[in-house]
């Protein structure tokens, strides 16, 4: 098995480094898979010429990394092969391109001062209305903190750990079981995929994800040297049987998907898709990123289990978020995933901005371990449930016979596939001028497509119709 591999003799490396390499790249390759015992000390040091001792501390610091465990009676297994390889080897240069991607701005943004309307009615928001954050229980949040309020300081690198404690309590009461100390808290789910291109993706890397994807609305990959690449949807999902085809071996690829309520589609992924999505993955040792932000909006019946609870080896990194259910403005979300990973993402963030802040993590932790944020969450599905209703009647009334939509199942989204041959970005413009921002197709998906992004979450019912009414309208006029 060790003979089929060339050793790479960089001149600048440390014997045991050169011994370390080595094993990274049979397990990376999967030459040597996840449960496989590794040849033996003196195997490995008749090949290398090097003595045990040699051997013993590359093993040890291979065992330190999480990728290797001595088993009574059975030797040195190899025991991930994903996102801790990853961890393991992270890229040298992540200082040359470790600043935040923003999205990219709507074509409307474009549009001059002069032409912009006294009142916008914003189809475009990705957030909740103003008239659902809860007022109220975040004045007695803060006034309760107020009160045994003492000086800040730095936090730990990965987060406020009464923080930690209650999202690892949370995230088990949804079946998902997470240590503390795996989790990092993070300054919003934007933050989290910035650390994790910066900090354990190499240059030249294919991201694999839905197309349309919210990720192609941002530069955060692209900007660190990878290569997105699209694959289809249905009814059910992310099409597993496309990853196959396009996943290459060892840690080159990436998987990044929106399993519950797609941004900006409103898919919910079916639990047997999730399961045929991680046997793929496992076969193909391929990472997985779950972007789970809008997990809690669900409307008419909780989603399947998370990937991350489904994962038996370590091949998902998770993202949660309060920006979606509770608001935008805390800039809390987190990474959980394997010790070692979190603790290589701790260390680059704490490099990046010293910590999320105190006090939005100090007002995050009160709301879950106080009981308020399941409270507030069934007032948010509640209040989902009401504009659904009224944004389909909407379509339904005005837009049935010039798209076509999927009635979604939580979430804020829906995906308006045009039937006529329309310029959308031509479309985006007028209907600005008149009023109503959209957020045309081509933002998701990297090039033109007769879609729309609608969001009933955050204008009003009145206002939803009334935009609908008027988009209606322009299209009839230009046709």
């Amino acid at each position: 098995m060790t003979g089929r591999r060339k050793i790479a003799m960089e001149p600048t490396l440390t014997k045991y480094e050169k011994v370390m390499n080595y094993i990274k790249e049979c397990i990376a390759s999967g030459e040597w898979p996840v449960g496989s015992k590794i040849p033996s000390q003196r195997k490995l040091a008749e090949l290398f010429s090097v003595n045990r001792s040699t051997i013993v501390t590359a093993l040890e610091e291979l065992k330190a990394d999480g990728l290797l465990e001595g088993v009574m009676g059975k030797g040195t297994i190899v025991v991930n092969n994903t996102w801790t390889l990853l961890a393991a080897s992270p890229p040298s240069d992540w200082n040359e391109y470790a600043s935040v991607s923003l999205p990219k701005p709507s074509p409307a943004a474009e549009t001059s001062e002069a032409e912009q309307p006294a009142h916008l009615i914003e189809l475009s928001k990705g957030e909740l209305a103003q008239d659902i954050f809860p007022t109220d229980n975040m004045q007695q949040v803060m006034m309760r903190l107020a009160e045994s309020l003492e000086p800040f300081g730095y936090e730990e690198p990965k987060g406020y750990l009464p923080l930690r404690q209650a999202i690892s309590d949370y995230m088990g009461r949804q079946g998902t079981e997470v240590s503390p100390s795996s989790i990092l808290i993070v300054s919003g789910a934007l933050q989290g995929l910035q650390l994790i291109s910066a900090g354990l993706l190499h240059r030249g890397s294919t991201v694999l994800l839905e197309k349309p994807s919210y990720l192609y609305s941002l530069h955060v990959f692209q900007s660190a040297g990878m290569n997105l690449c699209g694959l289809p949807m249905d009814e059910e999902g992310l099409q597993a049987a496309a990853i196959s085809k396009k996943a290459e071996a060892g840690p080159s690829s990436i998987l990044y998907t929106i399993p519950c309520f797609h941004n900006p589609t409103g898919i919910l992924m079916s639990e047997s898709r999730r399961r045929e999505l991680l046997d793929i993955c496992e076969q193909k040792q391929l990472p997985v990123i779950e972007d789970d932000i809008y997990r809690e909006l669900w409307i008419d019946s909780p989603p399947p289990p998370t990937l991350k609870s489904l994962d038996a080896s370590g091949h998902v990194l998770y993202i949660g978020s309060f920006s979606k259910t509770l608001t935008p403005g805390l800039r809390i979300g987190w990474i959980a995933g394997p010790d070692q990973v979190i603790e290589r993402l701790a260390d680059i963030k704490m490099q990046t901005d010293y910590g999320s802040s105190s006090l939005s993590q100090l007002v995050a932790a009160e709301w879950i371990s106080s009981g308020l944020y399941e409270q507030h969450l069934s007032f948010v599905r509640e209040e989902l449930k009401k504009r659904r209703s009224a944004a389909l009647e909407a379509l339904n009334r005005y837009m049935s016979d010039l798209a076509e939509w999927d009635v979604p199942s939580g979430g804020f989204l829906i995906w308006l596939r045009l039937k006529a041959n329309i310029q959308v970005k031509e479309l985006n413009l007028k209907a600005y001028k008149e009023g109503v921002l959209l957020n045309p197709g081509s933002i998701y998906t990297g090039e033109s497509i007769q879609a729309i992004r609608l969001s009933y979450g955050y204008a009003s019912i009145e206002e939803f119709e009334q935009a609908i009414s008027k988009l209606r309208k322009i299209i009839l006029d230009d046709n």
